[in-house]
């Protein structure tokens, strides 16, 4: 295992420089670059310090990467169908709640509305595979079609409707709102 590799893939995954990681590990800049480049190796209580500051574990640190799934097939989809709203939305990740960005596929009947939304910091793409929809943000209104893409601040509340008199279907990606 390429300890040093490890590390500053996790200090990079955290948006740290080596120097903050220095900082808040009471470790030098040099010293975090030589670890890096497997050049010295850290003593067990600098170590757990590192891994606390990264955001891990010993366990998750060591696991084998290739064990980290990667493919997921609709074995892996957990779906939700709201009748009365005329939706059904299909978790396309297992556990997407765990991570960055959740995507899921929506389908919405005619005269289907997906939830509305309160106000976040996440943002949101959409991708309409099939259909029209209409996306509220606040007081502003927009329409997309199969083919079209959507990207938005999810800084007001907001709403999705199919705008078709068929089925809509999309991709949706969000990041998760850490508010």
């Amino acid at each position: 295992m390429d300890i040093g590799t490890k590390i500053k893939r996790l200090r990079l995954k955290n948006g740290m420089t080596q120097e903050e990681l220095g900082k808040r590990t009471d470790l030098s800049k040099g010293f975090i670059s030589q670890l890096e480049r497997n050049m010295n190796s850290p003593s067990i209580e600098t170590f757990f310090s590192l891994l606390e500051v990264l955001g891990t574990t010993p366990k998750e640190f060591f696991a084998d990467e290739h064990d980290v799934k990667v493919v997921y097939s609709t074995t892996d989809h957990t779906a939700h169908i709201d009748e009365e709203a005329g939706y059904e939305v299909e978790w396309l990740i297992p556990t997407s709640n765990e991570k960055e960005m959740e995507p899921v596929f929506l389908t919405l009947q005619a005269n289907g509305h997906f939830k509305k939304f309160e106000p976040s910091s996440a943002e949101t793409f959409i991708y309409i595979m099939e259909g029209r929809v209409l996306l509220t943000i606040g007081d502003h209104r927009y329409t997309a079609a199969a083919g079209d893409s959507i990207y938005f601040e999810a800084s007001d509340h907001h709403q999705l409707i199919n705008d078709h008199d068929g089925i809509s279907e999309m991709i949706i990606v969000t990041t998760h709102s850490y508010l």
